[in-house]
């Protein structure tokens, strides 16, 4: 492994007050239940198991209006760092997640779905990664991440991107 740049360290170190962050965790769908929800499982028992918090759960259907309105009103909590939501990030006509909480960003994080899609393209579904509209941003001092809502395609975010950089980005957003 190369070696980190410098400065590098100085900040995953500080990143280190986010060592336990508090999640809510949002599954759009039109064909699942909260029983029935793989993905958001995987999200939740996931970041659990890396010592975070899950503070919310909530299952919503394809439904812009709503998922907008639930994630302003996240936005709003004081006692969340991290909101993940998973499904209604592709190309049918009811995907409508990445428009509901688009205009909600302060700034996007680009190279968020760059690598997701290369991950996916080289580890998952080849070319097919090209449909994911898989983004991340700030807004109001927390990490927002929208993922498809495929369960392997969120082991793949949570496991190579969100778990080892969260800390690190939440330490950038809010200095």
């Amino acid at each position: 492994m190369s070696q980190l740049p410098e400065g590098t360290a100085a900040h995953r170190a500080d990143a280190q007050r986010f060592a336990v962050l508090r999640a809510a965790v949002l599954t759009v769908t039109d064909s699942r239940t909260l029983a029935t929800d793989e993905s958001g499982v995987v999200l939740r028992d996931g970041l659990l198991a890396a010592g975070h918090e899950v503070r919310d759960r909530v299952l919503l259907p394809n439904d812009e209006a709503r998922v907008r309105t639930l994630v302003t009103d996240w936005l709003g909590r004081d006692d969340l760092d991290l909101i993940v939501i998973t499904g209604g990030t592709g190309l049918g006509s009811r995907d409508r997640t990445i428009e509901a909480v688009r205009p909600l960003l302060e700034k996007e994080i680009p190279g968020f779905g760059e690598l997701f899609r290369l991950l996916g393209y080289q580890e998952q579904v080849g070319t097919a990664a090209m449909l994911s509209r898989a983004t991340a941003g700030s807004a109001r001092g927390k990490l927002l991440i929208s993922l498809p809502g495929s369960k392997a395609a969120v082991g793949l975010a949570l496991d190579r991107l969100i778990l080892p950089e969260a800390a690190h980005l939440l330490r950038e957003i809010r200095r």
